[in-house]
């Protein structure tokens, strides 16, 4: 990520942090978004390669599903993987907390000019702190709050 690139922000509101997503494995994924669909009016806006992985934005009404296509690690937790917290200021973001001395696993892993990197919170839940950048499809800025 570009240090100096001017804070974008989405939704047009002045927050810098949206819980966004909470992202799903799916066993079953063309069930799952079926399931989603009838129940919910869930509409996929984008289902593509991320980070190596199918991955399905779905979005229900103001709020936002992603999934993964691929069975949960463990039943026994249940499909929940991660919240996607995006932000404005990503790199300041990921500085104060290296700063404070959380535990970063890996540094920010660059996307299309923005990028994301992984916290893990209190009760061992996982946050995916990722800011879009402007090189992601249209549609996928839209979703996002940038169009």
């Amino acid at each position: 990520m570009q240090q100096n690139t001017p804070l974008r922000y989405p939704y047009q509101r002045p927050e810098r942090y949206h819980l966004q997503h909470v992202h799903l494995f799916a066993q079953d994924l063309d069930r799952t978004l079926a399931f989603y669909r009838h129940w919910f009016d869930g509409e996929v806006m984008w289902d593509g390669d991320y980070g190596g992985a199918r991955n399905v934005f779905m979005r229900i009404g103001i709020g936002a599903l992603h999934f993964y296509d691929q069975a949960p690690r463990a039943l026994d937790r249940n499909a929940f993987h991660h919240l996607g917290m995006q932000v404005v200021g990503l790199q300041d973001l990921y500085d104060r907390m290296h700063a404070a001395g959380l535990h970063l696993p890996n540094p920010i892993r660059e996307s299309a000019g923005g990028g994301y990197f992984m916290v893990q919170a209190p009760d061992q839940v996982l946050i995916e702190a990722f800011e879009p950048g402007p090189d992601r499809d249209e549609r996928v800025l839209s979703y996002y709050g940038y169009r």
